[in-house]
């Protein structure tokens, strides 16, 4: 039993112990002083080797003005412990009372104590940096460097000289950091985003262009070739990425890896004949047989994207060469997976894909190209508006695949399934899950089909707009240009006054836009930022309409100010870091 109670009375001790300590902190943080240093004295009593409590407390008794009580702490504490850092402390101490020599005198002799022991240089510069005293902390690591040349503190004193302002500095620091850690090129470079991503810093941004290729010069490690590589990708220069990775592969003919990732995003920023050049090269460089299939695939697939119809017969032609060269084999999958979709989304003959890809899933296929077959499946259904074998064949692939990137998007493509159905009630529980998605592509398509189907749900519990809206979209998906157009028109003139009045309005300029009606794209873009201001497709008509005037009408004047209105109103857009690169561009910003 005395066990017991001294359990109980051990535990109770610990548990008020710690709310004082808590409560303590909490007045501490809140600005109380007075309340905080009271509760602080019986906690450094019991603990008087803790240097938090310490700092703490000494902190309080300044921010009260009883400078006397504070030195004497100090000074007690430097009797008691050998520790560098209080020099600091009481340093500081006489500068907040305007004792500027004394203060000096004691920063001095914190330093001195890393010429005793450089080991010392972190915790004393860490010291100054909490200080906010920049010029000394520079001198503690300059200091530890100088006299231990093991020691780096390049990441440190390149954080601090740009806090000064010296950027150039700065950059130099870092990449020397970056170079000889090399496990935190990564930390470097996202620390160097923030500086490259604000428009104030162009100058910085040519001066890192410049540095990094000095350095891909005088230094033959491909290092910096990847650094300068990244760089450019940040800026979305792909051509100027791609000189450097084939740079780096003709040293280093390990893997073209790099090379398909950077065509990849180069086609996915539109900048397609970048990425065309790139996968030229990698079939150039490959004996794989798997990856000339693939190549082959994202080459014949941007053709796909440019060609007229009347061109249809010669990329038939083009992909029956293909299949015959590589046959009808598991290795070949991407071109069975590309035929398939050919065959229904451009010749309109969704009956032959279906059999292809029926066929492909007799072959020995992994996992993953099971799911990406099935997929291509299922989409070719809803071409065929056959929406419930679709919706079962993205089901097996969400479960098959689960926490795959793949099963996010068999998900999404469910939910879009059951909207083309017209079945809204079931499509909206499936967004507002997918509304969470990691993927950002895959959260903003969920949030799109979220407000559209709740918006067009309140006013009309028929849903009969929303019913010919879907039936309208779908018509966009099969391709059936014209059709989807003439109907998004009709929906326009039948609800006009309608929540669906922008949704359709957003239609049709997109349409317009992808005709190359600039003129015609831009008027129903126009009608969405003067007639619904607050609506969720502003950012979009801003963005799409200055792209249309800087790159399509060349009329960059006009494109400036719908830029620059994107910035500073739309911050959240997917488009705002396009907007504000192009924007800088059209301001005069040098070398960008």
């Amino acid at each position: 039993m005395k066990k017991i109670a001294l359990f109980i009375l051990f535990f109770f001790y610990l548990t008020v112990h710690s709310q004082n300590e808590q409560l303590a902190l909490d007045y501490y943080e809140k600005g109380e002083f007075d309340k905080a240093v009271t509760l602080l004295e019986q906690i450094i009593v019991k603990q008087p080797s803790n240097y938090y409590f310490f700092q703490r407390i000494i902190d309080c008794y300044q921010q009260l003005e009883q400078f006397e009580k504070a030195e004497k702490m100090i000074l007690e504490r430097k009797k008691r412990f050998d520790q560098p850092i209080l020099y600091i402390d009481l340093g500081y101490h006489y500068q907040l009372q305007k004792q500027e020599d004394k203060a000096k005198k004691q920063y001095e002799l914190a330093i001195k104590e890393i010429e005793k022991q450089p080991a010392y240089a972190y915790q004393i510069g860490n010291g100054f940096e909490k200080k906010v005293l920049i010029d000394w902390a520079l001198k503690a690591y300059e200091k530890g460097q100088e006299i231990n040349p093991e020691l780096n503190f390049d990441y440190q004193i390149a954080l601090l000289q740009g806090q000064l302002g010296n950027i150039e500095v700065m950059a130099d620091k870092l990449l020397d950091f970056a170079y000889e850690k090399r496990d935190n090129t990564a930390v470097v470079q996202n620390y160097l985003t923030r500086f490259i991503a604000d428009e104030a810093q162009s100058t910085f941004l040519n001066y890192l262009k410049k540095t990094l290729l000095v350095r891909t010069q005088k230094n033959p490690d491909i290092y910096w070739n990847q650094f300068l590589s990244w760089l450019y990708v940040q800026q979305k220069e792909y051509g100027k990425a791609f000189i450097q990775e084939k740079a780096i592969y003709k040293r280093n003919q390990e893997s073209l890896s790099s090379i398909v990732s950077l065509a990849n995003m180069a086609a996915e920023d539109n900048q397609k004949e970048d990425a065309i050049t790139m996968m030229e090269f990698v079939l150039e460089n490959t004996n794989d047989a798997i990856l000339q299939v693939e190549t082959h695939a994202f080459l014949m697939r941007i053709k796909i994207e440019e060609v007229s119809v009347q061109e249809y017969g010669k990329i038939t032609s083009e992909l029956k060469t293909l299949l015959e060269k590589y046959g009808f084999t598991s290795n070949a999958i991407e071109l069975i997976r590309l035929d398939a979709h050919f065959q229904a989304f451009n010749l309109n003959n969704p009956k032959e894909a279906i059999l292809i890809l029926n066929k492909a899933l007799e072959l020995p296929l992994n996992n993953r190209q099971i799911a990406e077959v099935k997929m291509e499946l299922a989409d070719i259904l809803i071409y065929d508006e056959k929406f419930n074998q679709a919706i079962l064949y993205y089901a097996q692939v969400e479960d098959n695949m689960k926490n795959d990137a793949i099963a996010h998007e068999a998900s999404m493509k469910m939910a879009r399934a059951n909207y083309y159905k017209n079945d809204f009630d079931w499509a909206l529980q499936q967004v507002k899950v997918l509304k969470q998605s990691a993927s950002l592509l895959i959260a903003n398509d969920a949030v799109e089909l979220f407000l559209l189907i709740q918006d067009n749900s309140y006013e009309d519990s028929t849903r009969v707009a929303l019913t010919a809206f879907a039936k309208a979209d779908l018509l966009l998906y099969q391709k059936k240009q014209e059709q989807a157009l003439n109907e998004f028109i009709t929906i326009l003139e039948k609800y006009k006054g309608d929540t669906i009045e922008d949704e359709a309005l957003y239609k049709i300029a997109t349409i317009y836009y992808r005709k190359k009606e600039y003129q015609q794209a831009i008027s129903y873009y126009k009608q969405i930022l003067d007639d619904h201001a607050d609506g969720i497709f502003v950012d979009e008509a801003l963005f799409f309409s200055a792209e249309i005037y800087r790159n399509e009408i060349q009329e960059p004047d006009k494109a400036k100010p719908l830029y620059e209105k994107m910035i500073f109103e739309h911050a959240d857009s997917i488009y705002f870091t396009e907007a504000r690169k192009q924007f800088r561009i059209l301001r005069g910003d040098a070398n960008l």
